[in-house]
């Protein structure tokens, strides 16, 4: 079966999308090529996403907060997180959009249950697929 690729797109690529790309990769393996970008990337993964990733052992630290323009090719799915009309038009089998809130200035809790459902929505659209 040819590798799947996923691209998962917000804003400023420094949580939601980031935290997405860590769990395609963590639950897609080899069977996945798994990208981030933001419509107006901040240039950094927020510390509270290192964090909360750190706690279920994938270290952000090796990604970057990089621009739509440095992602090239067709998709197999891309999945939007709240940019609305500030994210551009990605080639793509799939589109999704995932209405999830920034969990940037949350609180510890809301934070990882905004993680978690990144994680659950993740294996759903990897499952799907297939």
């Amino acid at each position: 079966m040819p590798m799947k690729r996923v691209l998962f797109v917000c804003v400023e690529n420094s949580n939601r999308s980031q935290m997405a790309e860590a769990f395609a990769r963590m639950h897609g393996g080899d069977a996945v090529e798994a990208s981030s970008a933001g419509s107006a990337p901040s240039g950094q993964v927020n510390p509270k996403a290192i964090r909360f990733m750190d706690e279920i052992g994938y270290d952000l630290r090796k990604h970057a907060s990089k621009s739509l323009d440095r992602i090239g090719g067709e998709f197999d799915a891309v999945v939007t997180m709240g940019c609305g009309d500030k994210c551009p038009w990605v080639p793509a089998r799939r589109r999704e959009d995932w209405a999830l809130p920034d969990p940037k200035h949350m609180d510890d809790d809301s934070y990882r249950a905004v993680r978690d459902e990144i994680s659950a929505r993740v294996q759903r659209l990897l499952a799907e697929l297939q």
